[in-house]
């Protein structure tokens, strides 16, 4: 049953918008030595041994037959999937867009939890729904799906997907049997290397250390967009919802934009603040009262 989120909670989806909306750029700099495959396997199995690595530590068991089946499909989906996607697509994108596109994931979680979860849609979060992600859409103009040239449509259209990818994941996690949070996280990356190791082998083959900035940044996204994130965005969903998760989304590309723009010196466009204001809006009007909890609620 979904609870009201905590200030806990709120401070999660702050960490998390910082972390992500850094990736891209991460992502980017790693694809300036390795493939997409690599980039996404590598990030994926780093992740997994960390967590695999701290389910040890804390003596956390091993999830049931019924969850390991539930997790098979899960694990792809949160994992291996977008991963891919996002790692092919930021090849013929600016990691911008894939930030952008990562603000859509509210308008295919709400239909689907609506449906398949216990969360219902309704007027208000819908509204503020629109709302934020029109915040998004202003962030990069009225281009952000114009078909370009080349494989730029093909990098666009992989980046939506992984959005969509995402959104199905976050429902399933809230479906899932009973199984401790770090067991679940830990499993969807495990699952998702498995896939990834030998689809990397077949079309990349193996990765050898250079020690150049995309070996470091692989390193990163590992352990910090990967591991990290993953175990506070299953804690997130599943004691707070997927659509109380969605709120993330609104940072990320505020985050990957100014990440942009700090490291590789980018102008910023005059949108960014008009853009800021809708989608701080949109996230107010989607919680209602929920955000006063973040300075006076319950820890």
């Amino acid at each position: 049953m979904v609870t009201s989120p905590t200030r806990a909670n709120y401070m999660a989806i702050l960490a998390l918008g910082l972390i992500w909306g850094g990736t891209f750029m991460v992502v980017r700099i790693a694809l300036e030595g390795y493939g997409p495959i690599t980039v996404a396997t590598a990030r994926t199995t780093l992740g997994a041994i960390a967590l695999v690595a701290l389910m040890i530590l804390l003596k956390r068991p091993l999830p049931s037959k019924d969850a390991m089946r539930h997790l098979m499909i899960l694990g792809p989906l949160n994992t291996a999937i977008p991963f891919s996607l996002l790692s092919w697509g930021q090849q013929f994108v600016p990691s911008a867009f894939a930030g952008i596109s990562m603000a859509a994931l509210p308008l295919f979680v709400l239909p689907l939890a609506h449906f398949f979860s216990d969360e219902r849609l309704n007027m208000r979060r819908a509204v503020g729904v629109v709302i934020g992600f029109s915040g998004a859409l202003t962030l990069i103009g009225p281009g952000v799906l114009q078909i370009g040239t080349g494989m730029e449509p093909m990098g666009q259209l992989a980046c939506l997907l992984a959005t969509l990818s995402y959104a199905i994941s976050s429902i399933l996690t809230r479906r899932c049997p009973p199984i401790d949070s770090i067991t679940l996280a830990a499993f969807t990356l495990v699952t998702g290397s498995v896939l990834l190791i030998p689809a990397m082998l077949i079309t990349e083959g193996v990765p050898a250390w250079s020690g150049t900035r995309s070996d470091f940044a692989i390193l990163f996204l590992g352990f910090f967009p990967t591991a990290l994130a993953a175990y506070l965005r299953v804690t997130v969903i599943r004691t707070a919802g997927a659509v109380f998760m969605t709120l993330v989304n609104y940072q990320v590309p505020l985050w990957s934009v100014f990440f942009g723009t700090l490291i590789m010196s980018e102008s910023l466009p005059l949108s960014f603040f008009a853009a800021l204001a809708l989608i701080l809006f949109g996230l107010f009007v989607s919680q209602g009262k929920g955000p006063i909890r973040i300075f006076g609620g319950r820890a």
